[in-house]
């Protein structure tokens, strides 16, 4: 059974997720009932498909984390990386790894999109089993954070999945509860809430959109989920299956059984077909986008950037080579709550400037570095994780 998943500033990016690879599909076979078929590359915005990553059939290198070792895994059963049934997909856009778990197990799986080799993450803090539908993990997404977060149908459970020191580690959050107001839109019942998928925004708070079309925001840090409404201008039986961002800062929407994509606005929650003829059976979507997300460019130059965006050794360099760029700029440098940490005077001289700024005092988790020139125009805001 398939699964029962604004506005500071906006993401806009020119060029596609098919070039450059940071929107992602779980798609299945043409058949009734879920059969996995690959993970795959989506041009979101013009409902284009991409390249093939990973196929049922593929051969898998799968290295286990807590053996230390590479695994032969048993193809007929649930507990392996290219399981018939799944139905979860995030996308650590850091490292450039798809994360997923297969419906009935308490696998976690990461597949670098790059090298196709696979990690599995096995523990016992997810509790799945193939007869409850209730603990089936079925929506997933990645963390303004940094981290991967999921939630089962009847979010029982939420999971938090993060990396430290190459370890991954997996925690359980609670019990995501429905918000008093919700009255007969239930987050924790089949038929209004269970299934879908999820997009994170930039306050690190999560959407849900089940497979009824019902969108619900759940609050982190109180574990509860708020009726927000209903997705209106799809066909009354879509069976929504996938969500995730895409580079306009809208919500893409797919489903499972074969239909077109739509976009969606999140403060309208209307959604209209995309151009394609995309016709894919999409169990789960993926991308690096977030909603309310702060590190958009208003005003991008072309020769300004700063690197790397994965902060581990406590530095990022600053690069200026344009002759528009005069006088003094302002580097802030912005936690996920808004709260300016830090700032810096950067001299530039001839349009040029290549400095290495130290992010003293940062601790882990993301940050949105903004770059400002005299008259406090935004010339850069891009955001950051600290990985110390």
């Amino acid at each position: 059974m398939k699964k029962h998943l604004f506005p500071l500033f906006l993401l806009f990016l020119g060029s596609s997720a098919y070039a450059q690879q940071d929107f992602f599909a779980l798609t299945g076979k043409d058949t009734p009932s879920i059969i996995f078929n690959d993970f795959r590359a989506i041009d979101a915005v013009n409902g284009i498909s991409g390249e093939s990553i990973l196929t049922a059939d593929s051969p898998a290198k799968v290295f286990s984390q807590s053996r230390n070792s590479s695994v032969n895994e048993d193809r007929n059963s649930y507990n392996h990386s290219q399981s018939a049934t799944m139905a979860t997909l995030a996308y650590d856009a850091s490292d450039n790894n798809l994360v997923y778990m297969p419906m009935f197990s308490s696998n976690i799986y990461v597949l670098n999109s790059k090298t196709k080799e696979i990690a599995l993450i096995e523990n016992t803090v997810a509790r799945v089993t193939s007869c409850d539908i209730n603990s089936h993990m079925t929506r997933m997404a990645a963390g303004y954070d940094g981290n991967v977060y999921a939630i089962n149908n009847a979010g029982t459970q939420f999971l938090q999945i993060s990396k430290k020191n190459n370890q991954y580690q997996v925690n359980d959050l609670g019990i995501i509860k429905d918000d008093a107001s919700n009255g007969k839109n239930s987050f924790t019942t089949i038929e209004t809430g269970f299934g879908g998928d999820m997009i994170a925004d930039a306050d690190n708070n999560f959407y849900v959109f089940s497979t009824s079309g019902n969108v619900f925001k759940v609050l982190t840090k109180e574990l509860k989920a708020k009726f927000v409404g209903k997705i209106s201008g799809i066909p009354e039986n879509y069976s929504v299956n996938g969500a995730a961002v895409n580079s306009k800062g809208k919500v893409v929407i797919a489903s499972a059984k074969g239909a077109p994509l739509y976009e969606m606005d999140l403060e309208t929650l209307h959604a209209k077909q995309l151009p394609g003829n995309l016709s894919l059976h999409i169990y789960d979507l993926a991308s690096k986008y977030f909603a309310n997300d702060r590190a958009a460019s208003a005003n991008p130059l072309v020769n300004l950037d700063i690197y790397p965006t994965k902060v581990d050794e406590g530095f990022i360099n600053v690069n200026i080579n344009d002759k528009s760029v005069k006088g003094n700029l302002k580097l802030s440098v912005f936690d996920i709550s808004g709260k300016n940490v830090m700032k810096q005077d950067l001299p530039v001289k001839g349009g040029s400037l290549q400095q290495e700024i130290y992010l003293k005092n940062l601790v882990n988790g993301a940050y949105v570095v903004s770059i400002t020139d005299e008259s406090g125009r935004i010339l850069l805001n891009k955001k950051i994780l600290v990985t110390k």
